[in-house]
């Protein structure tokens, strides 16, 4: 299963449209996850019709303050479990009853964690998790990261990440990761 990585695209559609275009055309990628922040940015998807649309709020969005809507999602993926969340730790705007991503780890209940907020992005294995952050879709960010989008294969006894430059489409980090 292929899944692309979206977040802190923060309104800004044009970028969002052609990470989308990139994803699902050239990554021909089954799911796209938004992580938040603007994830009604998401409509344009619909312009990308196939893959699967999965999305969770920003912790300052309003939807995050909405109970009917879950702020992280735990899905099972081709025998991986993995958290959709804005925040790769829990958050004083986090409604209660929201999973909390440490315990969730401490307890082995997930694989591999896909995370924004930060708009820093970032691959790593801490904890014995996968933890994925695409990094952010605006043209201009204070942080100094180039705008960029996360494509990752859950393929049996490992996962693989590509963290990919929005601009040139260029492969910026690759990761494998195997399942102990």
């Amino acid at each position: 299963m292929r899944l692309g990585l979206v977040s802190d695209t923060h309104g800004e559609l044009e970028n969002f449209r052609e990470a989308a275009r990139r994803l699902v055309r050239e990554w021909q990628v089954d799911a796209v996850a938004h992580l938040g922040d603007e994830c009604e940015d998401t409509v344009v998807l619909e312009e990308f019709p196939g893959p699967e649309v999965i999305k969770v709020p920003g912790v300052f969005c309003e939807h995050y303050r909405d109970p009917a809507i879950p702020n992280r999602l735990v899905r099972e993926m081709a025998g991986y479990r993995v958290l959709f969340t804005h925040t790769a730790t829990s958050h004083a705007n986090d409604l209660p009853g929201d999973p909390k991503p440490e315990e969730l780890v401490a307890r082995r209940e997930v694989d591999v964690v896909a995370y924004g907020h930060t708009h820093v992005p970032l691959v790593e294995e801490r904890d014995g998790v996968l933890w994925v952050n695409p990094g952010h879709l605006k043209t201009q960010d204070k942080r100094g990261h180039a705008p960029s989008f996360a494509v990752v294969d859950l393929v049996p006894g490992r996962v693989e990440v590509r963290l990919v430059d929005l601009t040139g489409g260029v492969v910026t980090t690759h990761f494998v990761w195997e399942r102990k």
